[in-house]
């Protein structure tokens, strides 16, 4: 198990969008899974992974911290590096993580890590990073996701269980392509989204089961300002209402059911709580406004009888209610999730095969597949001792506002005064809104470490940044929920530089704290290896499946692991509703939520509703703002992984990002295909190439997150020349529940740039 030794056979391996194989023989090649119906073609991204121009080749610390010492700084994105020995650079951050922890308390150092960094179990680098700062005195940590904080709040009240588990639970795709009669989904279920998934995985099938329930005769409805949020397999019905009035949509559909007798009344007495006043809401007797079609299209822009005769079509068929992400990654984004789960009860689906509710269906590649019957290897990582968290989002109101307090989930939270940052795996330039009020907060600690194989900005804004390994130079073993493969993750590359796995980091630095028994247990990686993989190789021979030695699955290409056949939360929940009551205060789905009602929120009131955002097309805001641009998620790549990759590239042009628009918009400006543009928004500006698109509703505009920061002083104002939306995008919670992420939607105006050349 020699990282150094190359691969001269294909060998498989995992990312988080697919298993591949590859081999390498003075040249890297890699190539699709065999078996894999439909893989991505951002694999070709990984022929660049090794590229020494963006890699970090040694350590390096920050000149003005290297020279003036621990302090806050904003310097930071634009100082120059030194490079220094590894001697030196984990002496250095080994010496401020105890001199921070002495003299503030472990309750001063942050430690992040967003995840998404390696597909393997093992240097899964937030269980290393989380693990060692457990081993050590604690950390503050973050909680939920940036892809769904205010579902992962707000679903455990009402539901009684985490979205990803409701999504996780139930062969969807299969009982969709073979049972279900339409498909409604409200953001879509775009292919491009479901590529990726937490771990990887072996089999893409989101486009054929789309079709095999097409071909079956099975309806789709896409409820999205933008087409191509659904494939074209699904021959879908195309709504376009204005972003964020999903919910008013919603509501609508809820009273033309309550209204018209078509509600399921068996199912709602029996299965949900608070129906009646959620009803009260819907009829208007609570607030004198009936949430009927006609008050619903004055808001979202579609026709009344059209919101009528879908609602119609609903009742009349077996239907399967999809809420994606999108929905929630927004103003109020809890209330459009809440309003689709309350339109499934009304229809009486839930817990059918092919019907009811599910959350972010087609988002990632292993949700709505089985799931496995054997736990998978993982990396233990200990007792946090350090109580104190954040909401993941909410990273530049603590660093900005030490102090300062804050609603969460009906608690009144306060941030800490935090002294370090440590980051492992991911970019907080990628994944934050508003950057130049995140790097106003990147500013403020006195010092900031990083692992990070590549100089992305994150890197940009560190102190001390120690080169980390990727995926393809060190031995792992892949796998996934709701995979159904384990797979051995032979390293295929030596290590790029001086770089070293995380884990190697992490054991030096213990080693230097005190910490190394507790952290590395006397393990070297390859006997670590050996021990993850034994705990599931024994569930496996327990289910009576064939279930080799390590030293055997290591030689093979991949290792076929038992899934389950338990029905899932909400099928059992239906079959027996006493005897398999949720997780929630009644037992039931809560149309009426007590817990939430009891908070006292003005902006999430305890039932589905209607709450005005802020920067809306119908909204006083858009008279200065008049383009709403729904900032998505790439197709070429992951987040903003290797977004200086080939395949990375052909989504751009001329190196930057590419602003989609309706042709009437961008006549109304002047612009034509490929003019670069100036997007401006409250918070800051960016430059982007123009692509008049007709698949695109009218006043809105699409530019994918990914592009690595890259800011410039251009005439006084700074502007992201690659064209990251996230200088846009609002950095404010969801709510005061759930202090989600907003980074889909914000208003920006767009007009031709005239300021001449200006270089990436």
């Amino acid at each position: 198990m020699s990282p150094a030794r190359p691969r001269r056979e294909f060998r498989t391996h995992a990312a988080h969008f697919g298993a591949f194989r590859a081999r390498f023989d003075g040249r890297l090649e890699v190539v699709p899974h065999p078996d894999d119906p439909e893989p991505p073609a951002m694999l070709a991204n990984v022929r660049d992974i090794a590229d020494p121009r963006y890699r970090v080749l040694q350590p390096h610390i920050r000149r003005g911290w290297l020279e003036n010492g621990p302090d806050p700084d904003d310097r930071r994105g634009g100082d120059d590096y030194v490079p220094v020995s590894w001697e030196r650079a984990l002496d250095a951050t080994a010496g401020e993580i105890a001199r921070i922890c002495d003299t503030h308390g472990a309750g001063s150092l942050f430690a992040g890590s967003y995840g998404w960094a390696s597909a393997g179990r093992f240097h899964h680098a937030q269980g290393q990073v989380h693990r060692f700062f457990n081993c050590y005195r604690g950390y503050v940590r973050s909680v939920n996701s940036y892809s769904a904080g205010a579902a992962e709040v707000l679903m455990p009240h009402i539901v009684g269980a985490s979205p990803y588990v409701i999504s996780r639970s139930a062969a969807t795709w299969r009982e969709m392509a073979e049972t279900s009669e339409l498909v409604v989904a409200f953001g879509g279920m775009a292919l491009k989204n479901s590529v990726i998934s937490p771990g990887g995985t072996s089999r893409h099938i989101a486009r054929g089961s789309i079709r095999r329930a097409a071909e079956r005769g099975c309806g789709f409805v896409l409820v999205s300002p933008l087409r191509d949020d659904l494939p074209p397999e699904a021959h879908a019905q195309w709504l376009a209402p204005r972003p964020l009035t999903d919910a008013a949509l919603i509501l609508a559909l809820c009273e033309t059911l309550r209204a018209e007798g078509l509600a399921d009344r068996a199912f709602l007495d029996r299965y949900t709580a608070g129906y009646e006043r959620f009803a009260a809401y819907l009829s208007g007797e609570t607030d004198g406004r009936r949430k009927d079609a006609e008050w619903a299209s004055a808001i979202c822009g579609i026709d009344a009888a059209v919101i009528r005769d879908l609602a119609r079509r609903m009742a009349s068929k077996r239907t399967l209610v999809v809420a994606s992400h999108s929905l929630q990654r927004a103003e109020h984004g809890e209330q459009p999730v809440w309003a689709a789960l309350a339109l499934a009860c009304m229809l009486g689906g839930i817990g059918l095969p092919g019907a009811g509710f599910i959350y972010s269906f087609g988002a990632m590649a292993n949700g709505g597949k089985p799931p496995l019957d054997v736990p998978l290897p993982t990396f233990p990582q200990g007792r946090n001792p350090v109580d104190d968290f954040i909401p993941v989002a909410r990273i530049s109101d603590m660093l900005l506002d030490p102090g300062g307090t804050y609603a969460y989930n009906g608690q009144r939270r306060t941030y800490p005064d935090i002294r370090m940052v440590y980051w492992a795996g991911g970019n907080p330039f990628h994944h934050q809104q508003d950057l130049k009020r995140l790097a106003r907060a990147f500013a403020r600690p006195e010092t900031i470490v990083v692992n990070e194989p590549f100089w992305t900005a994150a890197a940009r804004h560190a102190d001390i940044v120690l080169p980390a390994t990727t995926t393809l130079e060190r031995d792992d073993i892949g796998a996934a929920a709701n995979d159904p493969y384990l797979i051995p993750m032979q390293a295929v590359l030596p290590p790029v530089g001086e770089a070293r796995s995380d884990y190697a980091i992490f054991s030096a630095l213990a080693e230097r704290l005190g910490i190394a028994e507790r952290f590395c247990e006397g393990r070297s990686e390859d006997e670590w290896l050996r021990a993850l993989y034994e705990t599931t190789r024994a569930a496996i021979a327990a289910k009576g499946m064939p279930a080799p030695d390590f030293d055997a699955f290591w030689e093979m290409q991949e290792l076929p692991l038992p899934v389950s056949g338990r029905p899932d939360p909400l099928a059992a929940f239906r079959a027996d509703p006493a005897g398999a009551a949720l997780a929630t205060k009644s037992g039931r789905i809560e149309l009426f939520c007590e817990t939430i009602a009891g908070f006292g929120l003005p902006d999430c009131p305890g039932h589905p509703a209607w709450v005005e955002p802020e920067e809306w097309l119908g909204g006083k805001a858009a008279e200065e703002w008049p383009l709403q641009l729904v900032a998505n998620q790439p197709a070429n790549k992951l987040h903003s992984q290797l977004d200086f990759a080939s395949h990375s590239r052909l989504e751009k042009s001329g190196g930057r990002a590419v602003l989609a628009m309706h042709p009437d918009d961008a006549a109304a400006r002047g612009l034509r295909d490929g003019d670069t543009v100036i997007v401006r928004s409250p918070r800051g500006a960016c430059l982007a190439v123009a692509a008049p698109t007709p698949g695109i509703c009218r006043h809105v505009v699409k530019m994918p997150t990914g592009a690595w920061y890259r800011p410039r002083t251009i005439g006084g104002e700074t502007v992201c020349v690659a064209g990251n939306p996230n200088v846009l995008t609002r950095d404010a919670g969801t709510s005061s529940l759930a202090q989600g992420s907003t980074g889909q939607l914000c208003l920006v105006e767009v007009e031709k740039w005239t300021g001449g050349e200006v270089p990436l």
